[in-house]
């Protein structure tokens, strides 16, 4: 049922409309809402209809056309605003139905949708009236469509009844021809019968000749086999064998190599960075310098102490990341939603890349960000940004594991940072040899 609120007492809005909308007049609706559409600014238009207001006119009418129809009937100022811009396209057709006389040329279903969108007095039976002539065309013409196929029906049967006898005589002509035939054949056939009857006796004895030289040759034919996929077994064995046993070495020398070569980096930046560190002099270390004593300016361990950073002070992370070929690993949600829990999921990932991309660039340390796959509800199409590499964990598999395998991955000896509040995980990557940093320290540093 539509109902519509508003106006005063005559002018047709308090009329109701108590059966549904007919389809042609709602199609009719739909067009003059799509057409007064574009020219609608963005606040004008309800709400649920705002995300078409780019779409071209054809391909609103399309996807948006139950939309449109349900704003016109439930929000009276947009149905009003809507009148306004039919009012000007088409004000013959409009000034009509307000002074109450419809053009008598005019369409009945463009009458009708005028009148819905207008509300003029007596609306309510132009649109019933055109829902009742469009019925009665419907109808006048399921009428002539049957009057005409009824018509081709009994020409068709005439047609198969014509054709049926001509048929029939034809068979019958046919029917005596081969009588006489079949006579001239079972003639045939009786000579023929006892000639078969030699033939098969020399058949058999062939055919017996024959099933002997056939089960010898499949005899030998399956041995053979037998032994060809015997060979071919033991030699694809020996080949998977060798494949393996090659592959096991080349991954095993590629990995060693990768991690030995990644520590020996290491090692030798932490020897250049700690040379500059302790400002080394040239010359050898001369005896009086091994004698124990203070000296000017040579910090007590009680100054040292006070120069201790809080574990919640972002210089740590910085001083982490100083560190010879640093690794930051970060456990992504656990991040995001410490600090900004109430964005998307996707606004908080992009979020964060994009900060960790600035961190790497001012750093120049490796960065790895870790997101757990199952908060995922369809593929991310995902491009990393510079300097940080995007993971999400496999099904089956939580991003907590997939951090603990990046710290198992890394050599011994090499500064491995993970960046999570999760207890469990600090404590995990901490005996695998990583260094735990809270996530509010990133974030502290971060903005």
């Amino acid at each position: 049922m539509v109902e519509t609120h508003g106006g005063g007492p005559d002018d047709g809005a308090a009329e109701v409309l108590d059966r549904p909308l007919p389809d042609g007049v709602r199609r009719r609706v739909v067009q003059i809402v799509s057409d007064g559409f574009g020219s609608l600014t963005l606040g004008e238009l309800p709400a649920q209809l705002r995300q078409y207001a780019r779409f071209a006119p054809n391909r609103r009418a399309k996807f948006a056309g139950n939309a449109m129809a349900a704003a016109v009937e439930s929000d009276p100022l947009f149905r009003q605003r809507i009148g306004e811009k039919f009012r000007d396209a088409q004000p013959e057709l409009a000034g009509a139905l307000d002074s109450g006389s419809p053009p008598p040329a005019a369409d009945p279903l463009d009458v009708a949708a005028a009148a819905y969108v207008l509300r003029p007095h007596g609306w309510v039976k132009l649109v019933t009236a055109a829902g009742e002539e469009a019925q009665r065309a419907d109808a006048e013409r399921a009428d002539e469509e049957s009057r005409a196929e009824l018509e081709r029906l009994h020409e068709e049967l005439a047609r198969a009844r014509e054709h049926t006898r001509t048929e029939t005589e034809r068979l019958r002509a046919e029917l005596d021809s081969a009588k006489r035939e079949t006579e001239s054949l079972h003639r045939k056939l009786r000579s023929a019968l006892s000639d078969v009857k030699r033939g098969e006796a020399a058949l058999r004895k062939v055919q017996a000749e024959m099933d002997a030289v056939r089960t010898e040759g499949h005899t030998q034919v399956s041995a053979a086999e037998s032994e060809t996929r015997r060979l071919k077994t033991r030699l694809g064995e020996a080949e998977a064998a060798l494949e393996a046993t090659r592959k096991a070495a080349r991954e095993g020398r590629s990995v060693e190599d990768m991690r030995v070569r990644l520590l020996l980096d290491t090692l030798l930046d932490a020897t250049q960075g700690l040379r500059r560190e302790l400002a080394l002099p040239p010359v050898s270390v001369r005896p009086a310098e091994t004698v124990d004593a203070v000296e000017p300016g040579r910090m007590t361990p009680k100054d040292i102490a006070n120069r201790a950073l809080s574990e919640n002070d972002p210089a740590i992370l910085d001083q982490l990341l100083a560190l010879p070929q640093a690794h930051l690993v970060v456990d992504g949600y656990n991040v995001t939603k410490t600090g900004y829990p109430q964005m998307p999921l996707e606004k908080q990932r992009l979020r964060l890349l994009g900060q960790l991309s600035q961190l790497a660039a001012q750093t120049g340390a490796e960065m790895t960000c870790v997101f757990d796959g199952a908060e995922l509800v369809a593929p991310v199409l995902l491009a990393p940004p510079r300097g940080v590499r995007v993971l999400f964990s496999k099904p089956g598999v939580t991003a907590d594991e997939l951090i603990r395998q990046l710290v198992r991955a890394e050599p011994p000896g090499r500064p491995v940072i993970v960046v999570s509040t999760d207890r469990e995980v600090a404590d995990g990557v901490a005996r695998a040899g990583a260094r735990p940093v809270a996530s509010v320290v990133l974030l502290k540093r971060l903005s």
